[in-house]
């Protein structure tokens, strides 16, 4: 490249005529790069990334490892213990401690790690022009004198100069704060102007609101003016999500709960006037038994796996808190094409003025199918039918491609809608680059979803110029000509006919020897133009979305179909999927229901009368069905007062024809009556939605990049089903933990018994703290990470959301602790009283107990994996992880009985193998007392005659 530099010429790029830039690039924008100056530019300005943050210090991640509360109670017991002259109890504390933090700190390594590779897997892909042919490559990829495609909804991958627009509009906020989208134009502006008012130049980090353009890119990376405050600023870390914080309110609990107990067993051991060492002792092993050390770890390990598995299902979770959130959520608000349906557009039907019909055969985007008017093959060289198909060509912004090796079939770049279009005008006989080159577009008026209008001007070869216009068909019919009214009337009549077949309907019209005013907008045609045709689409229902909808009921989740369609189209599908049925739901006829998971939440009440919903004990909402499912269209909703909406929402299955702040509205609406809500979007003007929802959930495939951003989930396949997949994945999670908080605060709350338990009853320590401590890291902790990779119960999408504020420890929860940790007690504290009472030796039989407490944590840690299912199957068999670690503890604990150099520092003694049957069959007491109570619930539930 001749002349000054990238570097030296940057600050003037937005002063440059066109004309210089594409000599400064030696580029033609048409064409843009070839791959040799690819190559070249990318070596010397290396990818378009900003610098990856450095890796944390091992050291960092280590020594965050003890910033927890339930940390500190070890340090301090190891401190006392130092103080009281028993270093080797403060030493296995201190080594215990340092264990934990070393699994602290391998699984946040794994879990970052994960996250990179999730955020690899969506990046940023743009459309850029090389070698004279349109590519989608990765963001990263670009490089200085590249030619991108821009348009509504995509992300500015680069710095860049316009060299074409139309009507390109500019969300800057993110780089300049201005509030409102800029208007972007390709005259260059004075070297002196301010970034905000750069007009012929777009930047990294914005996104395109509106409009077309093709754009040189001029810097790249860290060039950029994003990359420049980068460079100023620190990478913030993902704010702690509201499980995180319930975890960390429970362990401050917790803590304060060990130090008033710490103060209570000083003060029961002083008024029994035992030596005061013994007592600080007893204190300082109840303070490790309230600790369970393993739950920050298993937290850690359970969210980073349920990620994982979601990735693998097709879901990519962009925020933490989705994790647990997924678990909650009472409706999906589901966008219909794509994610309900198959989105392969395909022209089924078409509809000429005088009332002709043709049927099109074919299905998908492969161009063979025939044309057919009354059961012969239609003349596709009839000017009426040649006129709509042209107009359907190119009024278009898409583009249909061949197989190839990279592709295995027929493929749309662009809309399905507008794919469909050129499919169609192959059908009958259209050369599409033939056609366009022919009549090159010389203006246009870009898709607005609130008009619901396109329109292309094209200088014909029989017209000095035509425009083209696309659109809904009540938004077109208002801009033709009246003619008698008889041919708009047929053509409404004409066009719901179609609707109420589930098909999408398109209105073609033309005017002739006109041009387009972007001020003016449509409202210059309106009454001016001819009407050509109506084209009727079908994009089919995905089979399996059937499967999920019914998922979704079962699992107290209601679907609801927000769709730019038409009402009685939205319906149709939705009728045919499940979602808008008759309002009927499982019971007696005309009698009442009760639906819901033991223990969990319920819904009861009468098909098509009131109902209640809740958990018990919690929150419920009260209503009335209203019979069948309705469909709601933008007007009906506009007219709509809040309080009638709220009233509604129980009826409605379909909102159809909403304006992107409409879905803003539905989902607020939805949230003040309670309801959490995943809602799905791929359009910028989704993004407010997105955000707003409880769960955001952006399409892989057609969703922009703003809608991306704005998203807490991305779905790779844009598939209801995949969204349905993930919310049982987050219930799977949350699940998992509930399971691991039970056992850890079962087993510390049992250990806390048995210890206050002999110093009441004035025996003495049943239990080192070293031992309790053993207990709390070694024994939970080879199984307590296992618990985590539980696989699902099965009955996930049968039992009812996660009530919203549903605490760590509920009832049901509770009401399991209060019959595991008295068993535990009993069993171990029982086994200490009596060996006692037969004159055994005291070292002896702390030895026992200790055996006999870690015995009983094996067989809980069983109890625990289902709340109903019982352990004596194969379950145990199904997570292998687990298995592994209960052969691991058991492995460990034989070592502490008989490695001598472990039994002094654990103060135990070897016991006879014959002496080991008996305290196991001691300790399984608590796997059969929760068997007897898991038969009653199975009893209570079982489905009557």
């Amino acid at each position: 490249m001749a002349g000054r530099t990238t570097d030296d010429i940057a600050p003037l790029w937005h002063a440059l005529p066109v004309d210089q830039l594409l000599r400064h690039f030696e580029l033609d924008p048409r064409q843009g790069l070839d791959s040799n100056a690819v190559q070249q530019a990318r070596a010397r300005h290396g990818p378009n990334a900003l610098p990856e943050p450095p890796p944390k210090p091992l050291w960092r991640t280590f020594a965050r490892q003890f910033k927890s509360p339930l940390i500190y109670i070890l340090f301090v017991a190891a401190v006392l213990a130092v103080a009281l002259g028993h270093r080797g109890d403060a030493m296995v504390i201190l080594a215990v401690v340092l264990v934990n933090a070393l699994i602290g700190s391998v699984q946040e390594g794994r879990a970052e790690r994960s996250m990179a590779a999730l955020r690899r897997l969506s990046a940023l892909r743009v459309r850029v022009l090389r070698d004279g042919g349109e590519l989608v490559v990765e963001a990263r990829d670009l490089v200085p004198g590249d030619t991108v495609l821009l348009a509504a909804g995509d992300a500015v991958a680069a710095d860049a100069r316009l060299v074409e627009d139309a009507q390109l509009q500019v969300a800057e906020a993110a780089l300049t704060g201005e509030s409102v989208p800029v208007s972007k134009s390709v005259a260059p502006v004075s070297e002196a102007t301010g970034l905000a008012d750069r007009h012929c130049m777009v930047y990294s980090g914005t996104h395109v609101t509106a409009g077309r353009a093709r754009a040189v890119v001029v810097a790249t990376g860290v060039d950029t003016e994003v990359g420049r405050i980068a460079g100023l600023t620190e990478h913030a870390e993902e704010p702690k999500t509201p499980l995180e914080m319930r975890l960390e309110q429970f362990g401050r609990a917790l803590v304060g709960a060990a130090l008033g107990l710490f103060v209570l067993v000083v003060l029961l051991g002083l008024w029994r006037e035992l030596p005061l060492a013994e007592v600080l002792m007893v204190a300082i092993s109840q303070m490790v038994s309230m600790v369970p050390e393993g739950l920050p770890v298993a937290m850690t390990i359970a969210l980073a796996v349920g990620m994982q598995r979601m990735a693998e299902r097709g879901a990519i979770i962009r925020r933490l808190s989705a994790v647990e959130t997924l678990g909650s959520t009472t409706i999906i608000c589901s966008d219909k094409t794509g994610t309900l349906t198959r989105n392969e557009m395909t022209a089924v039907a078409l509809w000429l003025p005088g009332g002709r019909v043709i049927a099109v055969g074919g299905i998908g985007y492969v161009p063979e199918g025939a044309l057919d008017e009354g059961g012969a093959a239609a003349d596709v060289a009839d000017p009426t039918l040649r006129d709509l198909c042209m107009a359907a060509a190119l009024c278009n912004d898409a583009q249909l491609l061949p197989p190839e090796e990279d592709r295995a079939g027929w493929t749309v770049l662009g809309d399905p809608t507008e794919g469909a279009l050129l499919v169609l005008a192959r059908k009958a006989g259209l050369a599409i680059e033939a056609l366009r080159h022919a009549a090159p577009r010389e203006a246009e008026l870009p898709f607005d979803s609130d008009t619901k209008l396109m329109a292309t001007r094209h200088r014909m070869a029989d017209a000095p110029r035509r425009v083209w216009i696309k659109g809904a068909p009540e938004a077109v019919l208002r801009l033709c000509r009246a003619d008698g009214g008889t041919t708009l009337q047929a053509a409404r009549d004409a066009a719901e006919a179609m609707a109420t077949q589930a098909l999408r309907v398109l209105a073609f019209a033309a005017v002739d020897d006109d041009g387009l005013d972007a001020a003016a907008g449509f409202d210059a045609l309106a009454g001016r133009a001819r009407l050509l045709g109506l084209v009727g689409q079908i994009d089919p229902p995905r089979e399996e979305v059937k499967v999920s909808v019914a998922e979704c009921r079962a699992a107290g989740i209601r679907p609801i179909m927000v769709t730019g369609d038409h009402k009685l189209t939205g319906l149709a599908i939705a009728r045919e999927l499940g979602i808008a049925g008759d309002g009927e739901r499982e019971g007696s006829p005309g009698g009442t229901y009760r639906e819901g998971s033991p223990g969990g939440a319920y819904r009861e009440g009468s098909p098509g009368g009131a109902y209640r919903e809740g958990s018990p004990g919690g929150a419920y909402r009260e209503g009335s069905p209203g019979g069948a499912y309705r469909a709601v269209d933008g007007p009906e909703l506009e007219r709509m007062g809040e309080a009638d909406l709220r009233a509604a929402l129980p009826g409605i299955a379909v909102f159809a024809r909403v304006q992107p702040a409409q879905k803003l509205r539905i989902v607020e609406a939805l949230q003040a009556c309670g309801e959490v809500v995943a809602m799905t979007g791929d359009g910028v003007n989704d993004a407010p939605a997105l955000a707003r929802a409880d769960v955001g959930v952006a399409m892989g495939i057609t969703g922009t990049e703003v809608a991306k951003s704005a998203a807490k989930i991305v779905i790779t396949d844009d598939n209801f089903s995949t969204i349905v997949g993930a919310v049982e994945e987050g219930r799977i999670v949350y699940g998992n933990l509930k399971k691991v908080i039970l056992y850890l605060f079962a087993t510390s709350m049992a250990a806390l018994l048995i210890l206050l338990a002999a110093l009441l009853a004035g025996y003495p320590l049943p239990l080192a703290a070293v031992q309790i401590l053993w207990i709390n890291i070694v024994t939970e902790g080879t199984v307590t990470v296992n618990l985590v990779m539980e696989p699902p119960d099965g009955d996930e999408m049968r039992r009812q959301p996660v009530p919203r504020d549903d605490p760590l420890l509920g009832r049901e929860l509770l009401g399991r602790v209060a019959l595991m940790t008295p068993t535990i007690a009993a069993v171990s504290f029982g086994w200490f009283a009596w060996r006692l009472s037969l004159g055994v030796p005291e070292e002896l039989v702390r030895t026992e107990t200790f055996t006999v407490l870690a015995m009983c944590c094996w067989f809980n840690v069983l109890n625990c994996q289902s709340a109903v299912a019982s352990a004596l199957g194969p379950r145990l068999l199904r997570n292998r992880w687990l298995a592994l670690g209960l052969s691991l503890s058991i492995a460990l604990q034989a070592a502490v009985l008989y490695v001598p150099a472990l039994n002094t520092l654990f103060h135990t003694v070897p016991l006879p193998l014959a002496s080991l049957l008996p305290l196991l069959g001691l300790a399984s007491l608590v796997l059969w007392v929760e068997e007897v109570r898991k038969l009653w619930v199975r009893t209570m539930h079982r489905p009557r005659p």
